[in-house]
């Protein structure tokens, strides 16, 4: 069996997809990569072809439809076979060294009978086109190379998360959380980094920079005049966060792995609610309105806690316009801090 599946979502990639295969490449016959073309309209398919007629043994491609991110992850894990499973997105790539260290340890554990369900690395925002990076790390969250349970878990403060770049899921595990992310919809990742999290009871932090995040283009959803203008597939985004686990079944997590939980909405409808209020119209009004019905009517103990005892609560009963530019400017400032913008 393979370590580790690599599923790498693609779309008009042919500029730079290159570099991410291969960097995925240096795990020889311990991984697999799994060549996603979500119907491209470039040479994506024919690059991924040549690759996996050079690695036969290493190299998988699907071709479908075009179905947006998720649909690409969704298509890789069908199709993984390998004991951990990554997403890779075409733009970035892992560090040679990292990915040794990381495959030499799941090695190790595997010896020992100690495999964990989830393995946390560092990632790296890397702004290449300035030459400037940011790592985000976890080493005063978690013990360092300890395979523990969630007990061990360190609060986590303000914009600080665990990042779909961040985790590598046991395969098996990840199958069991029921996991399918919404096709045409772009944050999908905070589903990804939030709903399987229940299904892995236990955790092993490796202070290892293993993900390269690529900042820079101008398509990026990260791009601020871009996600005010997706805010629909934000909020589409944050409701199958709400709609996950009740408030009731929150509560009854282990603690570390409660409060992150917690800390993981109101980061979110933080975030939802920039998209939102970042501009004014009729309809942004409306669909915030209903955003919040659907939240309420669907658990009221969680709604009220997102309303009235999350950090949300200070921006919404200001005036809209108010609140838009208190949000905007958080955001701008967040940027600066890692390296968005």
């Amino acid at each position: 069996m393979k370590l580790i599946s690599f599923a790498v979502p693609s779309y008009n990639s042919q500029e730079y997809m290159r570099k991410c295969i291969d960097s995925l490449l240096t795990g020889g016959n311990d991984v697999e990569v799994i060549i996603v073309n979500d119907g491209s309209k470039d040479d994506t398919l024919k690059i991924a072809n040549g690759y996996a007629e050079e690695y036969p043994d290493i190299v998988k491609v699907i071709d479908k439809e075009n179905g947006g991110h998720g649909s690409g992850v969704n298509a890789g894990l069908n199709l993984a076979s390998g004991l951990y499973y990554k997403v890779v997105d075409s733009d970035d790539w892992l560090d040679e060294q990292a990915l040794k260290q990381l495959l030499d340890t799941i090695k190790k554990h595997q010896s020992e009978n100690t495999l964990p369900d989830l393995y946390v690395t560092n990632f790296i925002y890397d702004k290449v086109y300035e030459n400037t990076r940011h790592v985000s790390a976890y080493g005063d969250k978690l013990p360092e190379g300890e395979i523990c349970g969630w007990d061990k878990l360190k609060k986590f403060r303000y914009s600080h998360m665990m990042l779909m770049h961040a985790l590598l899921y046991k395969r098996e595990k990840l199958l069991q959380s029921g996991t399918v992310l919404p096709e045409h919809t772009f944050y999908v990742d905070n589903i990804y980094a939030y709903q399987p999290l229940p299904y892995m009871q236990t955790v092993c932090y490796l202070n290892l920079n293993l993900y390269h995040y690529f900042i820079g283009r101008s398509d990026q959803s990260v791009n601020k005049a871009n996600f005010v203008k997706r805010y629909e597939q934000q909020i589409r985004v944050m409701l199958r966060m709400t709609d996950a686990y009740t408030w009731a079944e929150i509560k009854k997590m282990p603690k570390g792995l409660r409060k992150y939980m917690w800390h993981s909405l109101e980061a979110l409808m933080m975030t939802t609610l920039l998209f939102i209020c970042a501009e004014y119209s009729p309809e942004r009004k409306q669909a915030l309105k209903a955003m919040w019905k659907h939240i309420k009517e669907k658990d009221k103990a969680l709604y009220r806690r997102l309303r009235s005892r999350s950090y949300a609560t200070a921006v919404n009963y200001l005036p809209w316009r108010m609140r838009g530019w208190i949000m905007c400017k958080g955001y701008d400032i967040l940027c600066k801090k890692v390296k968005l913008g």
